[in-house]
């Protein structure tokens, strides 16, 4: 390790800042992101750097560099375009003791400046050496896309119970268990939604039970795994499932999706298929409270959106009905990835100005709908679990005074590589050889915009006609 990663107390610390251009502006930025004292010195001074003349930080001297500057400097930036100038301040600095980084110039400099993600109190910093900046900035995007916006509001909730539960906990250890216990349970997912006082109870709640050696009741998640491809996780989703102590999840959840959830936490399958289910609802249901109340943090895994016809909405009146608490995380629904991956816009204005969701299967088992309201022009038909009953789909939208010839699409494994998309109308699609071959899960479009299909279909996929 060349550079050592060291954080400076900014409170009495004074940089100097040699330049005043573009350049020189972006790392004035930065330091007054700190509580550090400033003075920018330059015979010439750009429109950006100027502006912060009144900044009581900033103290801007519009002249040339003199080497009394480096006097009270504790380190010095120097941005100019006179190399010259700037080997001089990086042999100066070392006569008064400053550290000196010359921008963009990593044989010259002392110190260097990470890629900084600041969520304050947390800031978290990355350097390559200056050998890779183009693969920093990549694994910040990464780091970014994972850290939660709200990690702030966390660092300064542990900052306010750290001696409470120092002087609760006997030893390191235990109080190190204590902590992850808390950023990786529910307590966290409250403080960094900014429900304080609720989080503040449960960690008094928890603290109490970890002194006494006590467990408490844990909390449930449900959690939409959208239609398939991993990368259309929330983050959120991504978060809570690589926190997970056990995961319940249905035959809908992708096998890549499943593959992020944490290693060692218990997945526990209930999928559904028609006319058999792995476990009865009203077990799943069971599973989830006695989970809950062994103090798991427990993920119900839904694919596409827990409340759109994914039992969300029962689930969570079983969970209220014993007392277990519990979130809810939107996924992207079935419907829209498949319309989105197909190329089939659910709304346009030549074809559609309304969309409808609605199940092909109902409880009963019957497909008895609503098809005068639903067979009415100018809308888009998204049929859920409907694949057994598409004759019967098909032939009461043209009773009920639909064209034969309205376009209709099955869209099969929506999202993932083996997405299959197969095109025909009310008339014929029914007696088209190639339906006889698609398998759930399979998701049904009828509207004028499945003609799009062709012209739109962006995603490589197996289309048959």
């Amino acid at each position: 390790m060349r550079y050592f990663p060291v954080f400076l107390d900014t409170q009495s610390l004074h940089c100097l800042i040699v330049g005043a251009g573009e350049v020189a502006a972006r790392k004035l930025e930065l330091i007054l992101k700190s509580e550090a004292k400033v003075t920018v010195v330059a015979p010439y001074i750009c429109n950006t750097v100027a502006a912060y003349a009144d900044h009581p930080q900033v103290t801007l001297l519009n002249r040339r560099f003199e080497k009394e500057d480096l006097v009270t400097a504790d380190i010095a930036f120097v941005a100019t375009d006179d190399e010259a100038l700037n080997a001089d301040i990086r042999k100066l600095g070392e006569e008064y003791n400053v550290l000196v980084n010359v921008v963009d110039n990593t044989p010259l400099c002392q110190f260097i400046t990470p890629s900084i993600i600041d969520r304050s109190p947390i800031t978290i910093a990355m350097s390559s050496g200056g050998v890779a900046p183009v693969l920093l900035r990549y694994l910040r995007q990464k780091l970014e896309s994972v850290i939660p916006a709200n990690i702030s509001l966390l660092g300064r909730f542990s900052e306010k119970f750290r001696d409470k539960v120092k002087h609760t906990l006997n030893g390191v250890t235990a109080r190190r268990y204590f902590w992850e216990d808390v950023f990786d349970g529910d307590i966290a997912e409250l403080v960094e939604k900014g429900q304080a006082d609720k989080a503040e109870a449960k960690f008094e709640q928890a603290l109490s039970a970890a002194a006494q050696d006590n467990q408490i009741t844990g909390q449930v998640y449900l959690v939409g795994a959208g239609p398939g491809d991993p990368d259309l996780l929330t983050f959120r989703a991504l978060r809570l499932m690589q926190k997970a102590d056990v995961v319940i999840y249905d035959r809908l959840v992708s096998a890549p999706i499943l593959e992020l959830v944490r290693r060692d936490a218990e997945k526990i399958y209930v999928g559904k298929q028609k006319s058999h289910h792995s476990m009865p609802q009203d077990q799943i249901n069971e599973l989830m409270v006695s989970e809950a109340k062994k103090g798991n943090r427990v993920v119900r895994l839904k694919g596409g959106d827990p409340f759109i016809f994914g039992r969300g909405g029962e689930e969570i009146q079983v969970l209220l009905e014993h007392g277990v608490e519990f979130q809810v995380v939107p996924g992207i629904t079935a419907a829209s990835g498949a319309a989105s991956y197909a190329g089939i816009p659910l709304t346009h204005r030549d074809h559609a100005q309304s969309v409808t969701f609605t199940t092909g299967h109902l409880k009963n088992g019957t497909v008895d709908l609503d098809w005068s309201a639903l067979a009415s022009q100018h809308r888009t038909l998204v049929f859920y679990m409907g694949l057994t009953g598409l004759p019967i789909i098909c032939k009461k939208l043209i009773e009920h005074g639909m064209r034969p010839d309205t376009p209709i699409g099955l869209v099969q494994q929506a999202t993932l590589p083996e997405q299959r998309v197969l095109t025909g109308t009310l008339a014929d699609i029914s007696d088209n050889p190639a339906t006889a071959t698609m398998q759930p899960p399979t998701l049904i479009i009828v509207g004028s915009v499945v003609s799009l299909h062709q012209q739109l279909d962006w995603f490589t996929t197996t289309a048959l006609n």
